[in-house]
């Protein structure tokens, strides 16, 4: 009964040490610490009460942040296309939940799943960061 115990905790020690993508495509991105307090009464940030919305926030993460907003739930997105090398085209521009970067490829991602829209040739998701709201707070952070 014991070999089948070890057995069976190796199998699962193993298969979880999977979680990383190992891809060498996927490190594009810098691991930027973020931590970043919105206030979603404020103007530039009121789209965000309302769902399917989404806002771009510069100077933040690897090309800002893009924040998405469904009926129930906030996701926050590094703006940063994690399928290019860093560039001037490589920011994603928000319309709604999806974001497309600048680039002649014209890469989109879906900002409630973070995966990519239309191409299954593009391994990487998007970079998510953490959300918690907090009465009209929303903390942004990783």
């Amino acid at each position: 009964m014991k070999p089948f115990f070890y057995l069976a905790c190796f199998i699962f020690l193993w298969s979880c040490s999977g979680n990383q993508v190992d891809d060498k495509n996927c490190r594009f991105l810098l691991d930027i610490n973020v931590n970043l307090s919105i206030d979603l009464s404020l103007p530039a940030y009121s789209q965000l009460q309302f769902a399917g919305n989404s806002v771009y926030i510069p100077n933040v993460g690897n090309a800002g942040i893009i924040v998405a907003s469904t009926s129930f739930d906030f996701y926050a997105w590094d703006a940063s296309d994690p399928n290019h090398a860093p560039s001037e085209c490589s920011a994603l521009v928000p319309n709604g939940l999806n974001g497309t970067c600048g680039c002649d490829d014209g890469n989109t991602y879906n900002f409630v799943t973070g995966t990519p829209d239309g191409n299954e040739g593009l391994r990487c998701p998007l970079r998510n960061y953490r959300v918690q709201k907090s009465g009209n707070i929303l903390t942004i952070y990783n």
